[in-house]
């Protein structure tokens, strides 16, 4: 009977086929190979999964939008919208799921290009041409306005000039002359007489009418118009004043507080107006009163 032979061994103990070739010893700490290292987006999801959590519930946690995690877990970080935005929503996703996101980040930039460098001084500086402001140039606004001002001024003298000459003595401002264009009832308007007469007015011209009225015991308001329709009075006639009307044809009243006047038409005395507060309308003629 035939007795197999047990393998050899070499000097370090490790075993030998029986064919003779040395086999390589097996290194425990050799990498896995790429094809079975689980991506970012499976990581993140297993332990979304591991967590007990629903992509709804990491959205609400990171603020990050329900189809944005749904694409990193499908390693789509396109929707992330750059890398600056996918390095900050994969950390933050890790950090609900409880991953470490510093990790999953530098994976990120392995794949991506690598993680972005510090800025050099010199790039942030504005290397286009320096603008200089020249303030010698003048200022036309400035001088628009001057100019304005300066023919404003102008023509107020010339102004000022003319007004004075017209009184005979240049360069001294003259008082203001009264004006000529005065309502008609202010030139027929009389001082308010202290003591008012009500005797009957004498020796009326019988080819007129002559009106006469007096405020006696309070004011009121008053309109009288010749026959031509002439404003000939339109004021308050205050107590203790009174006024004459004459015309040829006829005088028009409109008189406010009735009560408070008295009217002589033609030398006759015709006695209050009306009523107290009454507003009353009268006409007459050089025939008036008719009766009397």
């Amino acid at each position: 009977m035939t007795i197999g032979k047990s393998p050899r061994s070499d000097a370090r103990g490790s075993a030998v086929p029986s064919s003779g070739a040395p086999q390589p010893p097996v290194d425990p700490g050799a990498a896995v190979p790429a094809e079975d290292v689980p991506s970012i987006g499976r990581v993140l999801s297993r332990a979304r999964i591991d967590a007990g959590l629903t992509v709804d519930q990491v959205s609400s946690t990171t603020r990050v939008r329900v189809p944005i995690v749904h694409a990193i877990e499908a390693d789509d970080f396109e929707r992330c919208g750059g890398d600056f935005y996918a390095r900050g929503n994969i950390r933050l996703i890790a950090r609900a799921v409880g991953e470490d996101g510093d990790a999953l980040v530098a994976r990120y930039d392995a794949a991506h290009g690598g993680a972005p460098g510090p800025k050099h001084a010199t790039q942030l500086l504005d290397t286009g041409p320096i603008k200089v402001t020249d303030h010698r140039r003048p200022n036309w606004n400035i001088a628009m306005v001057a100019a304005i001002v300066a023919v404003v001024a102008l023509i107020g003298f010339n102004l000022f000039s003319g007004s004075s000459a017209t009184d005979g003595t240049p360069g001294e401002a003259s008082a203001p002359l009264p004006s000529t264009a005065a309502a008609p009832s202010t030139a027929s308007a009389q001082p308010p007489a202290p003591a008012p007469s009500l005797a009957p007015i004498a020796a009326a011209p019988a080819d007129k009418v002559t009106v006469k009225l007096v405020a006696e015991k309070d004011k009121s308001w008053v309109t009288a118009k010749d026959g031509a329709g002439k404003s000939l009075f339109s004021n308050n006639l205050e107590e203790g004043q009174a006024q004459t009307f004459t015309d040829p044809k006829k005088i028009n009243l409109v008189i406010g507080n009735a009560g408070a006047v008295h009217v002589f038409v033609n030398g006759k005395d015709l006695g209050p107006a009306g009523q107290d507060g009454q507003v009353v309308h009268l006409t007459y003629t050089p025939g008036d009163p008719q009766a009397g």
